[in-house]
């Protein structure tokens, strides 16, 4: 990829502890096989959902579980959440998963117009420091990206519990006429819908009471 400020790798390490035997397995023998592939995408499913960066996998998971019809497709880069995905779809036979673990912009670019009909960016890395701010995930040029695959309709969720991030994705979104706010009122924004679930990075948010934005976007 282009190393310009857009393009900057917008996570930090890669890998935690050394796998055990049995999670070396998964990786070895369940990820290929999960692994998705933007020239074959899955067909026979309703719809087709993207998360990006989805951490320890408990909003994909409880997302697959309540929707066997729907195909989860999960970016995740850090190899110790892709473990604790692969371990619960193999466990529980999940069918509709679908996992790619490195940075979502490579498939972005590969995937066909109009076939994401949800997406989902929970709590990426605030990358706090001002100097690393280029690194934030959601910007100008992601939106380009998920304005191509969704189809018009589709819904794009973003949660975030910094502020600062909050109010530059804004500022992204303002500039980019594809996506419409879906805010009416402060409940809109403060209130997380019944269908989208806690996950660890905001239950650890709600524990030091730093307050969380729930933000609604439509593919116009």
């Amino acid at each position: 990829m282009p190393d310009d400020d857009h393009e900057l790798r917008s996570f930090g390490r890669r890998r935690g502890r050394k796998p055990s035997a049995r999670q070396a397995a998964l990786l070895r023998e369940d990820l290929p096989r999960l692994a998705f592939d933007p020239a074959n995408p899955p067909d026979g499913f309703r719809e087709t959902w993207l998360e990006i960066g989805f951490g320890g996998g408990e909003h994909l998971l409880w997302q697959a579980r309540q929707n066997p019809d729907v195909v989860l497709i999960g970016c995740e880069p850090f190899e110790d959440g892709v473990i604790k995905v692969l371990t619960a779809a193999t466990g529980e036979k999940l069918q509709n998963i679908r996992i790619h673990m490195n940075d979502v912009r490579e498939i972005l670019k590969s995937m066909a117009p109009n076939s994401i009909d949800r997406a989902f960016i929970l709590f990426p890395d605030p990358w706090p420091k001002r100097k690393h701010r280029k690194r934030r995930l959601v910007n100008s040029s992601l939106l380009k990206l998920l304005a191509r695959v969704m189809r018009p309709g589709a819904e794009l969720r973003i949660g975030t519990d910094i502020g600062d991030y909050a109010r530059t994705m804004l500022e992204a979104f303002a500039g980019e006429p594809a996506f419409s706010w879906q805010a009416s009122s402060p409940a809109d924004w403060r209130e997380r819908p019944s269908d989208w679930p806690e996950t660890r990075y905001e239950a650890k948010a709600v524990r030091e009471g730093r307050r969380r934005y729930y933000f609604r976007f439509l593919r116009q």
